[in-house]
């Protein structure tokens, strides 16, 4: 299989974003989807129930050294950076990156770490920079990264962002970008 995980970060009108991605993915999705969205450290686990109801691949929020499966939503909790090792999650609570945790740069950084070209990144709206170098790292390895375009973004702040820390990511509507996931994960 080409791609080996999928890392999408959102901020800042991220609910609708995530709304509009999740509900294009279906069943037969083959890979793992780790979420970040930024919330307030005190955020109890209300953002998961909102996300599992448009989608149909279960919705959970990471514990640490939880395994990485297929055919599963992961979401990062409030008050913690999340972090790919290898085939399981890490949790921590190191300083905030870009005034944020969790952290889009920390997932993505991590998981192209261990997963190479064979990850997909996903910046979506939301304000400030968090989540463009990590998805030029991404890229970098050789991953695929794809970006909500800013003209219908919430926020755009992420969106230009990553436009610009990027050089070949491709920019989509939002309710292209579950879609060509669907597609990706077929390779």
């Amino acid at each position: 299989m080409k791609y080996g995980i999928i890392v999408i970060g959102a901020s800042l009108g991220g609910l609708k974003s995530l709304h509009g991605v999740l509900s294009g993915l279906d069943s037969s999705l083959n890979l793992p989807v780790v979420i970040v969205q930024h919330r307030s450290p005190d955020a109890d686990d209300t953002l998961r129930f909102l996300l599992q109801g448009d989608c149909t691949l279960p919705v959970r929020e990471v514990e640490d050294k939880d395994p990485i499966l297929p055919g599963k939503i992961y979401l990062a909790p409030s008050g913690y950076h999340l972090m790919v090792e290898n085939d399981h999650f890490a949790l921590s609570t190191y300083i905030p990156v870009n005034h944020a945790q969790p952290s889009i740069d920390v997932l993505f950084e991590t998981a192209v770490e261990n997963f190479g070209s064979r990850t997909i990144g996903v910046v979506l709206t939301g304000t400030g920079k968090d989540g463009a170098h990590g998805l030029a790292e991404i890229e970098r390895y050789g991953g695929m990264a794809l970006i909500e375009s800013p003209e219908s973004a919430f926020a755009k702040g992420m969106p230009d962002a990553a436009v610009k820390a990027t050089l070949n990511a491709i920019e989509f509507k939002l309710e292209e970008i579950g879609p060509f996931l669907m597609q990706l994960s077929r390779q």
